[in-house]
């Protein structure tokens, strides 16, 4: 079943609870919060109140992507603040083992996420334990970057590496996912797809939430594969 996680970095913030519901109503079955600190990336974000407020006006699964130094001490506001998914860098967790478990133990979803220069196979050993792995297709830290055609090979071999274990993560993909790369990017094995300027550049972000899915089933491979909408996602 092929998702949509809406990112909210790239909505208007003036009019972000109106833009977050008009996505789900869309199509996305998720609001992808990214969490920016300045030293991990680039860049600064937002922290625990914005994403408490936004709670108040969504009910859709809130997908938490830290990146950020030192994940362990922000774990729990986070937690607390209404986030369902709670996804840490490899390249920032020196016990990465304790950092997923530690995500659960507040009732979250643990994800782990790889950047375009780090190799799958570092996964190997936590791969059992986490809700989905994302698959940074851009270098994280800026948003409305152009897609890295290598990520298709990754998501390939990860999809791979899936079945032969027999393990239930699932796929996602975050970075330069619009209308010309999501086909793509399905057809590898991603099922969640992260997207923010394919949704609220245009400023309409329901009716590009919308078109964006279509866009992704397009040359899809597998006949079976599904959208899920808001309407039948259970949390």
């Amino acid at each position: 079943m092929i998702e949509l996680a809406a990112s909210i970095l790239s909505a208007d913030f003036a009019r972000l609870g109106a833009e977050a519901r008009a996505a789900v109503e869309g199509g996305a079955t998720a609001l992808h919060v990214d969490i920016m600190d300045g030293h991990f990336v680039p860049n600064l974000t937002i922290g625990p109140p914005v994403v408490a407020s936004l709670r108040k006006v969504s009910r859709v699964p809130f997908d938490c992507h830290l990146m950020i130094e030192h994940p362990d001490d922000f774990i729990p506001m986070f937690a607390q603040a209404g986030v369902d998914w709670i996804s840490v860098h490899q390249e920032a967790c020196i016990h990465l083992d304790r950092t997923l478990h530690l995500i659960a133990s507040h009732g979250c979803k643990p994800g782990v996420v790889i950047n375009p220069a780090t190799p799958i196979h570092l996964l190997d050993e936590v791969l059992p334990l986490v809700h989905h792995v994302l698959v940074m297709s851009v270098n994280p830290g800026f948003g409305g970057q152009t897609f890295i055609p290598a990520t298709l090979k990754k998501i390939e071999s990860l999809a791979k590496v899936r079945e032969s274990r027999g393990l239930q993560f699932r796929i996602e993909v975050d970075g330069g996912v619009h209308h010309d790369t999501a086909a793509r990017i399905v057809s590898a094995g991603a099922e969640i797809l992260v997207a923010g300027s394919a949704v609220f550049e245009e400023g309409n972000p329901r009716e590009s939430a919308r078109r964006l899915l279509e866009s992704a089933l397009g040359t899809a491979t597998d006949a079976d594969q599904e959208i899920s909408t808001a309407a039948n996602y259970e949390r």
